[in-house]
């Protein structure tokens, strides 16, 4: 340390720490992608697994910061903003019945799931509530990942699959309303929750008036403007700035990204805009999202008293999510293959479910501990997914496309 002290100025390193970071990040993730798709599996595999690799779970290399995470907030927004690039508005329409019934089934399933695991522990009715609620949360974000490398993402699944995320999204943001409310005494009553349906409603119909009526002349006008990638950078400012509405509105920041990309995909500049975010985007800003997942994670700190809790927990957050989007899909007509590939793609809580964590943390409906718990929940969820897709999803044909990889 000495010698690291006489050969660096230790004041300069502390301040461009920051680029160690960013370059460690983004060289390891596109060699964890390559190595994971070389043994067959979906590359955001690899890139989730070198996050815990070079976190404080094993080697220590990296820790989450400021920064990273609001780099990674920023590569999941962009990662949405490109899925709603890429979905067929007709498909979209045409799956709304079978998205609404995975949705569903894939609420009440985990929520009564958590809900019984949590009185089995011993936990308090709120808290087993909360737990409940905590498994509602749903992150399609890696799964939307995956789809793309399968070639899935315009399929009549990959399209049910978004679809029911968004209607999940918000009746998950309802439940958690409900319980914070009457756990802490506060709001909770009907008229709070009516409010609050009015301005996710709200939200939507500004959506499409804006999507329609104002972004298609805007872009046209940005053509004409006497600056370098005008297309490209509108297109981020919409996808930030319809991320950051739909959180004034109650919901989360990756549903008006997805909106914004879906009522982008109408124009003419969809495919403009598409390579050159996605170039972007992949580039930097979406390694740092996967990383960053497992950085959050700290399996040093599961003890044998947390361990039975967090294995029935992560099953039955598993569980739930697969057979109650199962379910849904095969009412709605899909094949048993196909149902189990929805309901795969439905099972990871990624941000959304460490959103929902630390809100039961601030407001003292879990503990420190239960939190710990959460974050390995997410982190498993997050990492079961992508195989699932892979194996109900490769070689097979779906409702009205086949996997072209």
């Amino acid at each position: 340390m000495d010698i690291f002290n006489q050969l660096v100025d230790t004041e300069t390193f502390d301040k461009v720490h920051f680029m160690y970071e960013i370059v460690l990040i983004l060289f390891a993730v596109k060699i964890a992608g390559h190595i994971s798709k070389k043994l067959g599996q979906p590359a955001v595999m690899g890139e989730l697994l070198i996050g815990v690799i070079l976190g404080p779970s094993l080697l220590g290399w990296l820790e989450i910061t400021p920064l990273i995470e609001e780099l990674a907030e920023i590569g999941v927004i962009l990662l949405m903003f490109l899925a709603g690039l890429e979905t067929d508005i007709d498909e979209f329409k045409k799956t709304a019945y079978g998205s609404s019934l995975v949705a569903v089934n894939g609420v009440i399933l985990p929520f009564i799931g958590g809900f019984l695991i949590g009185l089995l522990f011993d936990l308090s009715v709120t808290t087993s509530i909360f737990m409940g609620t905590l498994l509602v949360a749903t992150s399609v974000s890696i799964s939307v990942q995956t789809l793309r490398e399968l070639g899935k993402m315009q399929s009549k699944e990959g399209v049910t699959i978004l679809g029911a995320a968004v209607l999940d999204d918000v009746l998950g943001i309802i439940i958690l309303s409900v319980v914070i409310g009457f756990a802490g005494g506060e709001s909770g009553s009907v008229m709070d929750i009516v409010i609050l349906v009015l301005k996710i409603l709200t939200f939507f119909f500004l959506v499409v008036i804006v999507g329609r009526f104002v972004l298609p002349p805007l872009f046209k006008w940005g053509k004409r403007l006497l600056t370098t990638e005008v297309i490209l950078t509108f297109g981020i400012v919409c996808a930030l700035g319809f991320a950051f509405s739909a959180e004034m509105f109650g919901l989360a920041g990756i549903v008006g990204s997805y909106f914004a990309g879906l009522m982008l995909s109408l124009t003419k500049f969809n495919h403009e805009l598409f390579e050159k975010v996605e170039t972007i985007s992949f580039s930097f800003f979406v390694p740092i999202f996967f990383v960053s997942i497992g950085l959050i994670a700290n399996v040093a700190g599961i003890n044998a008293s947390n361990l039975l809790l967090i294995v029935a927990l992560t099953i039955v957050a598993i569980l739930t999510k697969l057979v109650g989007g199962a379910i849904g899909a095969r009412i709605a007509g899909f094949s048993n293959r196909s149902s189990l590939g929805i309901g795969s793609g439905m099972i990871a809580r990624g941000e959304v479910g460490l959103i929902v964590g630390t809100i039961g943390l601030s407001k003292g409906l879990i503990s420190d501990e239960l939190f710990t718990t959460t974050v390995v929940i997410v982190l498993a969820t997050t990492l079961v997914t992508p195989p699932l897709l892979k194996l109900f999803f490769t070689d097979t044909k779906s409702g009205s496309k086949t996997v072209s990889k």
